[in-house]
Formats: C-alpha cells, structure tokens, sequence
C-alpha cells in the first residue's frame, strides 16, 4: 500500500484518508475515490489529496476484516458486517465465554495491520453481547499476512468459544449450629438461589441440618435421590481443611474430595469434590452474599460444561484479587490513616461506636483518669468521641456512671447520646450492657470503644467498619498491631443477645474465641490499639498528655 500526498490524476480508486468539506459536499475519510468525487475536487481548488493506494495483493480493510472474522467464527457465534475496517462477533445465547489467550496474542503479534480484541476469558455473557471486536488499522491488510491470519484461526482449539448455559437442577445444604439466626440462612438460601437461576438452573428445595457430618450426608443422598445435578453445602461455620465437617459428609455420601482451597479472594475457604458424576462443594462463607466471589467462577464452568480441575482452581489466581478487604495490612507508614474503601462499609450498613465512660478510675485516683486534659486542655474522654465522630460510625453513644455530670460537661455540644449506667460499680459488663440497651434497633454492628484509649484515630476504626461483612462471616473485627490483638472491636448486632448476659468486671472479649470462626484480625500501623492508660505515669507518655500530673 502505498500512502501519503496523491495527485489528483493519479487519484482514481484510491482511498482519501481525511475528511474534506467541500462546497455543499464532504467527502469522508475512507471514501473511494472516483471520477465525480476527483472532480468535485478539483472543482474545489484541490490539485492532490493524502490518500493510500492498494498495491497487487493488498486487501482492502473490510474484505479483511470480513476474513479473519469468518475465520474466527464457531457455533452461537453471531457477527456484525463489516465497516470502516471493523467486523463484532456477539453472543447468541446466554454462556460463558472462553477465550484461547495464545492464539489470539499470536494473530495481533502477526502485524500491526490486524487487531483482535476480546473480553476476558471464562466469564459469562448474555444473548447478543458484544465478545470481541476485530479492527483492521490501515486501509489494507497484506494479502499473504491475512492468508496466516486466517490459518491461525482454523487450527487447533478455537480462539474464542461459547458455552451455553444448563438447565441444572441444584441441591443445597444448609447446616446449622444453635443459635444461629434465621436471617442468616434465609439469606444463604437467597444469595444461592439468585446465583443459580441467573445461570438458566434451578434450586431444589433446601435441606437444613444439624452441623455434623452424618445429618449433612444424609441430605446430600436425599437431594441426589431427587434429580440434583450439583450439590452444594453451606456450612454453619467455615471450612478449615479437607476432613472438615463439610468435607467429610461428601465421603461419607460416597464421594471424593478432589481440592481445598483456591487463589481466589472472596472465596478462598472452597472446596471441591463429587459424589459419583455430581459436583459435590462446600461454599465458602462469602456465598452467603450476592457479591462476586470465586464460588462464581466455578459454577459457572460447571453450568457451562467446563471442566472445573484441581489445575484449573490453582490457574484462578491472576485475577482472583476480587475486592479489596481490608484484613490485609497496609504499609506501617500507610495503614493508620489510608481512607476506608469506597465499598466499606456498604450502603445501607450502619454501625454504632459505643463508648464506654463509666468507670472509677480506681488507678489514677484521685484523678478521674477521663476527664485529665491533655496539653491542648482537652480531656481524654472528649478526644475519644472525637476521634469516634470522625468516624463513619453513627451514632455515638456514651455510657456514663462514676461522676457522671462531669463527663456530660465535658462533652457538651458533641452530637453523642448518653445512656447512664446507674450500677456502674458492678464493674465492665454493667456499663455495656447499659450502652447496648441505648443502641437504635436498625443497626448491623457496633464498635466499642474504651474511654481510656484516646490514641485510636477515626480512620483506624473506619477500617475495622470496612472489614465488617458479617454476609462474608467477618462478624467480629478486631485491630492488631505486630500479631497482639487490641481494641476496640466491632460487633454484628447477633451477639448482642450473648453480651447481655456478660456479668461482673469483664467486657466481651472472651466471646471471640468461643466464636473464632467469625473473626477477622484488621493490622494496624501502630500500637495504638494496645494503648490504654491507667496510671499518671503511663499518660504521660502518651503523645499530647507529656504536662499530665
């Protein structure tokens, strides 16, 4: 091809490469010039145009683009005709997509005249999506470089392919542990029945068991009995390895357990097996929520009728990064004052900052170590709600007890709500359980802070709210900093109950290890979360409180 300034005599059939206005006429890029649109030129004062002219063997742009999108075709595929050098190949039917990554670099590795542009591999589309786009870049392919081209594309596996949808029937069982909520499980049930019906399956009647390996095997024969061509389990609490409770019920069912475990975040704690020719897997916990998560990834190779292989779970991991969850540590330097996600916490989440302010500071005596001002005159109590309202937390409510009308005055104007705990003397769980009793009906969580801990800043306690996802199973988040767990910890509303009946001078900290299951440890940037004072000596050296006596 050759390309650049043409004169006009020599510009029959050529190709104009720019737009030119002319006098009640415009002549567009890509227009084909002939003997009429020659004259109109040099009617308009124009001796010579920019302009390619096709050599012998050149192909013209949409003849080649015509070409290698034939030649890319397979069945559900549908095209586009070809203009400006361009050809789309969308979907016939709802499916999922799987794109063969080295062929399709090989054909744009062949020459920059050809381009071929897909959507990721493995992922699903709808009936008459747009799958890849072929764009020839100059106005004429090479005719032996499009004759490889199309040779690439016939050989082998082909570089793009459709797998439609199955009608499957699904089974699902539900295990369950006491006192589990019912909100809980009917929003497991919800979560998998929208997952599966928008993959063309259908979910059978759930089972709900006991969490325990027989009850769970038993069920999982029962759903078998009925037609079910998947069998999932959604555990009551996360699985932990291979002979897990999960597991165990799909051997115990006569099935295999083929791999624990997948480079997938959301999703990690998955496991795969089958029963005979049935897909057999336990759910992570994050399957409880509708958001993605690597459990999506694998039932739709399974309703597309793709191989789901020990090799292709391990293969997930460029890309398995689905969200960003705050459990992983940022940068020390980084990590203290780094914003909150824009995802965290979610629309419609509200979660409650608690602090506790009733104690008697018998340590400090006979200072109220709460109300001691710090070298700006400001009393720790008050820097705790402050640091609490510049929190996403709301509302902040504070419980007062010893001198009570001396923490109110301390914290006049601050848009907090008092709850008054009138048998404070009875120690720590008196003071929670009064803030609790105070806490509005219509949150999900709340943070509980401790009024002798003025160094924990508001964004620290934004990132405890945006690892907050009890749908995920992160129902307790507590900070850390170097391993050494600290406060305050937030709290999904189900344990309220629990903490209610906490008694004498302890908080609710013994309640995580009963339920570790639920906890996510959130890094912290320093030790701030360890920092309580109790002591004069302790305060001073606390940043900001060094002229405390």
């Amino acid at each position: 091809m050759i390309f650049g300034p043409t004169p006009l005599d020599e510009a029959r059939g050529a190709v104009l490469a720019h737009t030119i206005r002319l006098q009640g006429r415009v002549l567009k890029k890509g227009t084909v010039l002939d003997p009429p649109a020659i004259a109109a030129l040099q009617q308009g004062g124009h001796g010579s145009v920019i302009a390619a002219r096709l050599e012998p063997g050149d192909v013209p742009e949409d003849e080649a683009a015509d070409r290698l999108a034939n030649a890319l075709m397979g069945p559900l595929l549908a095209r586009s005709r070809a203009s400006t050098g361009r050809v789309n190949l969308l979907a016939e039917t709802p499916g999922l997509l799987v794109v063969e990554a080295e062929t399709i670099n090989r054909l744009n590795a062949l020459d920059e005249s050809l381009t071929v542009a897909t959507l990721a591999s493995h992922i699903p589309v709808a009936a008459k999506e747009m799958l890849a786009t072929i764009k020839v870049i100059p106005f004429a392919v090479p005719g032996p470089v499009l004759q490889v081209a199309e040779a690439m594309a016939k050989q082998g596996t082909p570089p793009l392919s459709l797998h439609p949808f199955r009608p499957l029937k699904v089974g699902l069982v539900l295990s369950e542990l006491p006192g589990q909520k019912e909100s809980v499980m009917e929003g497991a049930v919800e979560a998998t029945r929208d997952r599966i019906e928008a993959l063309c399956g259908t979910l059978l009647p759930p089972e709900r068991t006991r969490h325990e390996t027989a009850p769970i095997a038993d069920a999982l024969n029962r759903l078998r009995r009925q037609g079910a061509q998947v069998l999932l389990v959604a555990g009551a609490s996360a699985v932990v390895d291979r002979r897990d409770v999960g597991p165990a019920a799909i051997v115990r069912a006569g099935g295999t357990i083929d791999h624990f475990g997948m480079p997938v975040d959301p999703g990690n704690l998955i496991c795969l097996g089958h029963i005979d020719s049935i897909p057999a897997l336990v759910l992570p916990g994050c399957a409880k929520s509708p958001k993605l998560n690597g459990i999506d990834w694998v039932l739709q190779r399974l309703f597309a009728g793709v191989a789901v292989t020990p090799r292709d779970v391990m293969g997930m991991g460029v890309g398995g990064l689905l969200k960003e969850i705050e459990t992983r540590p940022l940068p020390r330097a980084e990590a203290a004052n780094a914003p909150a996600p824009a995802q965290a916490p979610r629309r419609g989440r509200q979660v409650a900052a608690l602090v506790l302010a009733a104690g008697r500071s018998r340590r400090m005596a006979p200072l109220n170590k709460l109300l001691v001002p710090d070298d700006q005159g400001v009393p720790m109590v008050a820097r705790v709600v402050d640091n609490a309202l510049a929190s996403r937390a709301r509302p902040v409510v504070v419980v007062t007890g010893y001198e009570r009308e001396r923490v109110e005055a301390a914290l006049t104007g601050k848009g907090v709500i008092f709850a008054h705990a009138e048998d404070y003397a009875e120690g720590l769980s008196a003071s929670l359980k009064a803030g609790l009793a105070a806490l509005p009906p219509e949150i999900e969580g709340v943070v509980i802070c401790l009024g002798d801990m003025p160094l924990v800043a508001g964004p620290m306690i934004d990132r405890l709210m945006a690892a907050f996802d009890p749908e995920e199973g992160r129902s307790i988040v507590m900070p850390t900093f170097r391993g050494k767990q600290g406060n305050p910890m937030l709290w999904a509303v189900e344990f309220l109950p629990e903490m209610m009946t906490i008694t004498g001078d302890v908080g609710a900290r013994h309640l995580a290890g009963k339920h570790a299951d639920r906890v996510a440890e959130v890094e912290m940037a320093d030790d701030a979360v360890l920092r309580d004072f109790d002591t004069t000596d302790a305060l001073r050296k606390a940043p900001g409180f060094a002229g405390v006596r």
